[in-house]
């Protein structure tokens, strides 16, 4: 009885230092959150408008044969799939639930299909599987700035200049709240702008030095805002996740502590029930 009263102590000793390490870190996913949900969410207006803009300008008939908006349909096409996940786990189901949406869609392609990694954990998965990426980036860290993507962009968009791939499509979280990211897959090459639906055809822009050049201007700039607000959106998703899930664990391991208290109180109840039994027992002997 007495060895099983120091057992259920040292699980409880191990599960509050447990408790402390989870606490600790969703604490700090929380201060992380923060930052990267408030570029995430700053960076979705510019994205749009940019993309109004663009799709303005392609609809005026001007950059028709920019290298960035062409469909190439000669011969069978190469698809690359940019799989964004996090270097670390302990997020939940933040990286499966990513890696699950791009493994679906290279199942359904038709297409001779590619890989390309951002981030270790999606990097892992798909070299355990003999899937070896033509590009990785690891590590990525929690500071996403825009040199970064657009350094990593560049040598997406060589791939792509080159031939070696026709399309590049990003499979990645978006973000909606701390409990709820969404895995989306959007393409990112070639480029398809959003159409304007505000303009009803009664507005007419007058584009300087003109609407081929503006257009050469903004085709790569959008191109990198997508690209980098696919990465702050990963982030926000990811840190969301693991807040989510240090939080859970951290309840969970309070709850472990409560019925592992309890046990151990039975068991010392227990025990000291059988001493007193004992002591009764001899009691009586005594007097018989």
């Amino acid at each position: 009885m007495a060895e099983n009263k120091k057992a259920v102590q040292r699980r409880i000793r191990a599960v509050k230092s447990t408790q402390q390490i989870t606490k600790a870190m969703k604490m700090v996913a929380a201060a992380k959150l923060r930052r990267a949900q408030e570029g995430a969410q700053n960076a979705r207006p510019y994205a749009r408008e940019l993309s109004k803009t663009l799709g303005r300008l392609v609809k005026a008939g001007a950059g028709a044969d920019h290298p960035l908006l062409h469909r190439r349909t000669e011969g069978t096409p190469t698809v690359a799939y940019v799989v964004i996940t996090a270097d670390r786990g302990l997020a939940g189901s933040f990286n499966i639930n990513v890696i699950r949406k791009a493994h679906h869609a290279l199942e359904a392609e038709s297409r001779p299909a590619k890989v390309i990694t951002i981030g270790r954990k999606g990097r892992d998965y798909f070299v355990k599987r003999r899937i070896q990426p033509v590009l990785e980036f690891v590590p990525l860290g929690d500071n996403i700035t825009f040199a970064m993507s657009r350094s990593i962009l560049s040598k997406i968009v060589d791939l792509y200049m080159s031939g070696e791939v026709d399309e590049v499509r990003l499979v990645f979280t978006e973000f909606v709240n701390a409990v709820t990211q969404r895995p989306v897959e959007v393409q990112l090459l070639p480029i398809q702008p959003e159409e304007s639906e505000d303009d009803h055809g009664l507005v007419e822009y007058i584009y300087e030095p003109s609407a081929e050049q503006v257009l050469n201007t903004l085709v790569p700039r959008y191109a990198e805002t997508i690209f980098y607000q696919a990465l702050l959106e990963s982030k926000a998703s990811e840190h969301g996740a693991r807040m989510t899930a240090m939080g859970n664990a951290t309840d969970n391991a309070e709850e472990m502590i409560a019925q592992l208290t309890l046990a151990y109180n039975r068991a010392r109840q227990a025990a000291i029930t059988n001493e007193i039994s004992e002591i009764v027992g001899g009691a009586n002997a005594l007097q018989g």
